[in-house]
């Protein structure tokens, strides 16, 4: 499991990699942000952060847009490439921070949480630069992030359920650090497993500098991925960035 600073390790990958698809690809969910990105994006091409098994950039790639992706976890990029039509989008593995591709593209986005797996708050800002520097010219830098203070009043939720599955999640902050830690209890076919994931969490007004620091600057703000306003009652905010 991964330390409070360390990344996942590659056994943590692998577990994800197996399971994400079937806990976490909610077709509502997902519909929804595919269909925001791709009102977002023109004519492409895009670029996902943290493309993992392709739950977004493969029904992004359906819709005639050139997608280009990067990931940390070989594991996450083979269930990628297993599926139709993974074998044709460009992913370079590596640290999404870093943002090691070349080009130019029109939208780059993260989905699913995944900006807050940056350890840390430089590897955040580096992550906000290297976007930008990618960018054309009124390009688009979006992600989506938990508010902070729904995060420390949310109880214990259920990822997956089914007649032998039953998948919890319970989040532990610690506020000092501004970090927290997804905890996954798993119960399937008589068996219980523990899962932990580490998380830096930044509230909205941090990300609005880091994009400042980057050249960016905030476009909209929504309360999900459907486009709900973003009000003082959201648990969760999509924040689209642009170049000017």
């Amino acid at each position: 499991m991964p330390s409070d600073t360390a990344r996942p390790s590659p056994g943590y990958a692998a577990d994800f990699a197996d399971d994400y698809d079937r806990w976490f690809g909610k077709p509502g969910i997902t519909g929804a942000t595919v269909d925001a990105l791709a009102a977002l994006a023109g004519h492409g091409p895009v670029l996902e952060l943290g493309v993992g098994t392709g739950r977004v950039a493969l029904p992004l790639r359906a819709r005639g847009l050139a997608v280009h992706g990067v990931d940390g976890s070989e594991a996450m990029v083979r269930r990628l490439r297993a599926k139709p039509g993974g074998d044709e989008i460009p992913v370079t593995v590596g640290d999404f921070a870093e943002v090691p591709v070349d080009g130019s593209f029109s939208l780059v986005y993260l989905a699913g949480g995944t900006f807050a797996e940056l350890p840390d708050q430089a590897a955040q800002i580096r992550c906000f630069g290297n976007a930008a520097a990618r960018l054309a010219p009124g390009g688009l830098f979006v992600l989506d992030a938990h508010v902070p203070e729904a995060l420390a009043a949310a109880g214990p939720e259920i990822v997956a359920e089914g007649e032998d599955l039953l998948v919890l999640c319970h989040r532990r902050l610690d506020t000092a650090a501004q970090r927290y830690h997804s905890h996954y209890v798993v119960h399937e076919g008589g068996a219980t497993r523990h899962l932990r994931v580490a998380f830096r969490y930044a509230g909205h007004g941090e990300l609005d500098l880091m994009a400042a620091q980057a050249g960016l600057r905030l476009k909209e703000r929504w309360g999900g991925w459907t486009g709900a306003p973003f009000t003082g009652d959201s648990a969760y905010h999509v924040s689209v960035y642009e170049r000017p």
